[in-house]
């Protein structure tokens, strides 16, 4: 989680039509959670009161000296419904595309699993 908050930009992992469907998004940690914005036709959510499984990842990748690190975790995500919270996390996540009006959503995933790795550069990279 550490990691994470290092960096802001991130991948959430949805499915979309029975299908695995992935989507570039904002993201801040607060409280243990990951906070994301996105856009409302992204269903992260089964129904308006219920949570949805998701996986989100993020990580820095140095193409130059292949070296970084990945981050992945599994949890669940819910929808920010209170006007006052909704408030505060739109005002930190900026949106990425204009999406007309308020076209977004903020939705809280809760990491049930946090798995990552490092890439460390033991010798010289093959050719």
């Amino acid at each position: 989680m550490e990691l994470l908050s290092g960096v802001t930009v991130g991948r959430v992992v949805i499915s979309r039509h029975t299908l695995p469907a992935i989507r570039p998004v904002n993201h801040l940690i607060d409280e243990g959670w990951v906070v994301i914005r996105t856009r409302q036709d992204v269903s992260l959510v089964g129904s308006a009161s219920v949570s949805g499984v998701v996986a989100y990842e993020a990580d820095v990748l140095d193409p130059a000296t292949w070296t970084g690190w990945s981050v992945t975790i599994t949890g669940t995500a819910s929808v920010v419904r209170a006007t006052a919270e909704l408030a505060c996390y739109r005002g930190l996540l900026t949106r990425w595309v204009d999406g007309g009006g308020g076209a977004d959503q903020v939705a809280l995933i809760s990491p049930g699993n946090v798995s990552g790795y490092r890439l460390v550069r033991t010798g010289p990279a093959s050719t």
